[in-house]
Order: structure tokens, then C-alpha cells, then sequence
């Protein structure tokens, strides 16, 4: 009776690690998690699509109405040109601030778009100026002398008595840290009614700054858009079939109903595999019971759903996030797709890269742990050293992104062309340092990234070709020569084995 039972554990852990085609011929078994995962790969797909094409309008919507409140409120604006987009004398300073204020109040008359003021009941928001300055202070540079007081006040003016006075700016200029210009205007996205959406209305808030915290004689002049999407108040669309604007609603519904199936089916394989683990087996084997792919299309599922009902609140205009929900719909999209690769590895050919990935990887986190310590090392050095002189070592963020441009031989020459020569130690530094940088990363860590692949593809390659070496669990299932189209795999209704070999 003992060795019935033996076998007949055998036998279930066997059916367990088979794959699809085998479980349907040891069982009849047909394979519904394979069938759901190509459908979900199709519907999601085009769920992604779908509201990719959704977001790029509002996207565009919002990129477009920045460059249009660039032209109409920076004067003499010409595109691409915010990042040097300045001014260096104080009668600049008035015009500029002038032109800002008269844009505003001409605003119905020079716009193509459909921009409106805000209204708080039924009276305009006011345009507002504030001008940020030190306390008090007098500075005399020809005599190396200061006295500044470091406390930072604010000058707040409403709409109505902005004027400009070039002796009450003048008298602050020499303490002014930056002049702030802010309004809201409001815009509707009537382009997705096209698409059979319903339209967003926008809150812009323009925060327009003359930026003197320098104190060089340049002000910088930057407009900042801060977009609020909201739903509007009060909407009639015809020329439109209601019925068309929420299909997409029923079909993220359906999604949805998809991903909780599949969730439901992924689970009950994970929690079988758990029960399995209670086999007497070691530590090392319990790992194999735990199928990583189901987990990774769990986390799918859960993302899609949580994504799915998202779009769907963005779509009836209950919430308006969309980064949120594409953040949801992408790592969705993504993890189902990787998961894929659980069936092409059934074939021998693919299921290489599978065994090199998993082989691998423990020794790939280690060697990255080592070599980004180096990395680092070389980000604030960098930084610290060559970043008044070079453009791309300003902050760490731009010091990490050019030393790994560097790294993939990307952008190398420029790197080393901008350099400023106006320190000849510091430009003798910056060769040693960018030489040595990219020496040791391309011809030395890189190239041993590499040969750790290498090394594990050629491992693999060489067990499939001779045998790989059997773990316990192995050898144990080993035992069982049953082909799966046998017959000795199929449940008896009236046995009840499992349970008491389990708890044994």
C-alpha cells in the first residue's frame, strides 16, 4: 500500500511539471491558461493601443497650448530657444513685464484657440505679479563692500494696480531674486471627439519668472504650465452615437473579466505547487514547485485590472489621471508579453535562453553590485571635478546619463570636445579621467559582463548535449518512464492518495 502511494505522488508531481500538450494527453486536460493567455495578449494589446492614441492627444494638447502661451506672452519668443531665453537690461525688464500684462488683456483678440479667462463666480481671476528680494541690503562692488540682510520677502500686486514704474523695479534690482508673473487661462480638447471621447477641460496655471537669483546681469525668463485636467461641467455631443463613445467602456469590462479568470486559474497552479512543497524533498527542490511565470502573470493580471479600471473612470470622466493608468497599462502589457517566453521555452532551441537568463542571473546582480560602485565613484568625481566646466557633468542625473552614453559609445567625441580649456589642469584632468573611464568600463567590466553570459550559455549548452546533473526531486521523478499519453496519469474518482501522502 506504501508503495502505491509512493508512485502515485511520483506520478502527481510528474503531471505537475508537464507542460500543456503533455497534460492533455496524460489527462485530456485541454489547455485553457495557454488559450486565455493568447487571447489576453491580443485584447490587451489593443486595449494599449487604444489608449495610447487616447493619451498622445492629450499629450499633444497640452505640449501644443505650452508652445502656443510661449509665443503669445514671451516677446520676441522664438522656438527651441527657452533654455537661453533671457534678458540683459533693465528696460527689457519693463518692456517684457509690459508686454506680458498687455498679451493678457488682449488675449480674445490675438489667440486662434478656444482660451478662455478663469472665473470665480462670475468675476475673472485676476492676473497677480510678485517680486521676490532680500530684505534689505546695499552692495558696493567697486569697493569689495556688502551689507545684505539674508531673510527673503515678497511683493504681491493684483491685476489692478500693476503699473510699471522704472524707479520702484530700479530701486529693487540690486536685491531682486526673481519677478513672478502667474495667471490661469482655460481650453478645451475638442479633438477627441473624433475619436469617440468625450472632451476634457483644461486648467492652465502659467507661471511666467524672471529669474535674477544669479545676480550676473542675465535674468533668465522661463514660462511653466502647470495642466489640470478635469472634467467639464456641462457637455452635449451630437453628430456622435452615445452608444460608440462607451464601447470601449464594455470592452475594458471585458478585459477585465479575462484578467480575473486567468488570476483565478495562475493562483489555484501556485497554491497546488505549494502543497506539493510539503513532499519530502530539500530546500533547493521546494524552489521548482514554485512556477516564477505564474507569479509574473499574476502581477500582469492585477496590473491590467487595476489599469483597466482606470481607463475606464478617465473614459466616463471621473478621474483624469492619465500617467497613473498608462504607468498600470504598460507594466501590464509588458509582463504578459514576457510571459510568453514560459511557452516558446517547450521547445528545445528557446528554452536556451530561458536556462541562460535563469542560470545567470545570480551572478549577474553580483557582478552590477561590484561594478556599480566603481561607477558611482566615477559619477561624483565627475560631477564635482569637470561640472563648471562641462555642460553634461552640471548635475549627477546628466553625470550618469553621459557616463553610460559613454559606456554603449555613444556621443564619445563631443564629450570630449566640450570640454571649456580654461583651466589647463582641469583639462588634463578631464583626459585622464574620461580615458580611464572609458578604458575600464568598455575594454574590461564590460567585456567581462559579456564572458559571464557566455560562459553560462556555453555551461547550459554543453548539459543539454551530455546531461545536465539530476537534483533530488529529480532522480525521484526519474523513476516514472510512464509516457503521458499512457493512461496511468489520469485521476481515479475513488482514490483519495494524495491527501494522506501530503500530510505524511
Amino acid at each position: 500500500m506504501e508503495a502505491d502511494n509512493v508512485e502515485f505522488l511520483r506520478r502527481k508531481i510528474k503531471y505537475y511539471f508537464m507542460n500543456p500538450c503533455e497534460k492533455y494527453h496524460a489527462r485530456g486536460r485541454k489547455p485553457w491558461k495557454l488559450i486565455l493567455q493568447i487571447i489576453k495578449i491580443a485584447i490587451i494589446t489593443v486595449q494599449l493601443v487604444s489608449f495610447g492614441l487616447s493619451n498622445q492627444m492629450v499629450v499633444t494638447f497640452k505640449e501644443e497650448n505650452l508652445m502656443t502661451f510661449q509665443h503669445l506672452f514671451l516677446k520676441d519668443y522664438v522656438d527651441g530657444t527657452i533654455e537661453t531665453y533671457a534678458i540683459y537690461r533693465q528696460e527689457d525688464v519693463y518692456d517684457h513685464i509690459k508686454y506680458v500684462i498687455e498679451q493678457y488683456g488682449r488675449l480674445h483678440n490675438t489667440t486662434v484657440g478656444n482660451h478662455e479667462y478663469e472665473k470665480t463666480g462670475s468675476v475673472y481671476t485676476p492676473l497677480s505679479l510678485c517680486q521676490e528680494f532680500y530684505r534689505n541690503g546695499t552692495i558696493y562692488p567697486g569697493n569689495d563692500t556688502f551689507e545684505i540682510d539674508a531673510h527673503v520677502e515678497s511683493d504681491m500686486l493684483p491685476h489692478f494696480e500693476l503699473k510699471i514704474s522704472h524707479v520702484t523695479v530700479r530701486a529693487l534690482f540690486s536685491r531682486l531674486l526673481s519677478i513672478k508673473i502667474s495667471f490661469v487661462l482655460k481650453a478645451i480638447n475638442l479633438q477627441t471627439v473624433r475619436h469617440r471621447e468625450l472632451p476634457d477641460c483644461y486648467d492652465f496655471n502659467i507661471l511666467i519668472t524672471f529669474n535674477n537669483g544669479a545676480h550676473s546681469g542675465r535674468i533668465k525668463v522661463d514660462l511653466e504650465n502647470d495642466v489640470e485636467i478635469k472634467e467639464c461641467r456641462d457637455w452635449k455631443v451630437t453628430g456622435a452615437s452615445a452608444k460608440s463613445i462607451y464601447l470601449t467602456v464594455v470592452f475594458d469590462c471585458i478585459i477585465i473579466l479575462t484578467c480575473m479568470i486567468s488570476f483565478t486559474l495562475c493562483l489555484r497552479s501556485v497554491f497546488t505547487g505549494i502543497q506539493l512543497q510539503f513532499v519530502n524533498v530539500p530546500w533547493s527542490d521546494r524552489l521548482e514547485f514554485i512556477n516564477g511565470w505564474y507569479i509574473l502573470i499574476i502581477a500582469s493580471d492585477l496590473l491590467t485590472i487595476t489599469g483597466s479600471i482606470l481607463k475606464i473612470d478617465i473614459q466616463t470622466k471621473v478621474l483624469t489621471t492619465y500617467d497613473v493608468c498608462s504607468i498600470f497599462l504598460g507594466l501590464g502589457t509588458m509582463f504578459v508579453w514576457i510571459g510568453v517566453i514560459r511557452y516558446m521555452g517547450y521547445f528545445r532551441k528557446y528554452n536556451i535562453l530561458i536556462l541562460t537568463l535563469r542560470a545567470a542571473f545570480p551572478n549577474v546582480i553580483r557582478f552590477i553590485c561590484c561594478a556599480g560602485i566603481i561607477y558611482l565613484s566615477y559619477c561624483f568625481c565627475g560631477w564635482i571635478v569637470l561640472g563648471p566646466y562641462h555642460e553634461k557633468f552640471r548635475t549627477l542625473n546628466t553625470v550618469s546619463e553621459c557616463l553610460f552614453s559613454l559606456i554603449n559609445g555613444d556621443d564619445m567625441f563631443p564629450t570630449f570636445k566640450n570640454m571649456k580649456q580654461k583651466s589647463n589642469l582641469i583639462w588634463i584632468f578631464s583626459r585622464v579621467y574620461l580615458y580611464s573611464f572609458v578604458s575600464l568600463f568598455i575594454y574590461m567590466i564590460l567585456s567581462l559582463f559579456i564572458t559571464i553570459i557566455t560562459d553560462t550559455y556555453d555551461t547550459i549548452k554543453q548539459q543539454q548535449q551530455t546531461g545536465r546533473p539530476m537534483s533530488e526531486l529529480q532522480q525521484f521523478l526519474s523513476v516514472c518512464e510512464d509516457p503521458p499519453n499512457s493512461g496511468v496519469y489520469r485521476l481515479d474518482k475513488n482514490s483519495c492518495f494524495l491527501q494522506s501522502c501530503i500530510k505524511k
